[in-house]
């Protein structure tokens, strides 16, 4: 089990004014809670809590104390990718291969709708009285 902090502070949905945030996140809310009293982040302070998007957004100098203590840094489309496979499959799985899952994940749900669409047509066409 892991927690992780993503790089979202380098992009411009990570900068409010003159602060810089990072996502934290984990494999289960007791590291993630475990994580951010270590660090000095408020636990009431969590987003989404007990869903599959829960997380926290923390400060830049927090995402160093956090890594520190132990957090893998991510990129911020790893984080994406990572958050997505957590809402499909129940796991936020490796960073490693999160973005390359999440490009199969989207294939096979374009080929899956394309196939359907066949099929409904297909329906319509054989079927004129179905219309």
């Amino acid at each position: 089990m892991t927690v992780y902090v993503d790089d979202m502070y380098r992009y411009p949905v990570g900068q409010f004014g003159r602060m810089k945030m990072s996502h934290l996140i984990a494999d289960t809310t007791d590291e993630l809670l475990a994580m951010v009293r270590e660090i000095g982040v408020n636990p009431k302070w969590i987003q989404h809590a007990g869903t599959r998007d829960e997380h926290f957004d923390i400060a830049i100098s927090k995402r160093a104390a956090a890594i520190a203590a132990g957090a893998v840094p991510i990129t911020y489309r790893e984080c994406g990718a990572m958050n997505k496979r957590r809402r499909v499959t129940g796991a936020l799985g490796a960073p490693s291969d999160a973005i390359e899952w999440l490009g199969q994940f989207i294939a096979a749900r374009r080929e899956s709708r394309a196939t359907a669409a066949l099929a409904a047509s297909r329906t319509h066409d054989e079927f004129p009285e179905a219309r």
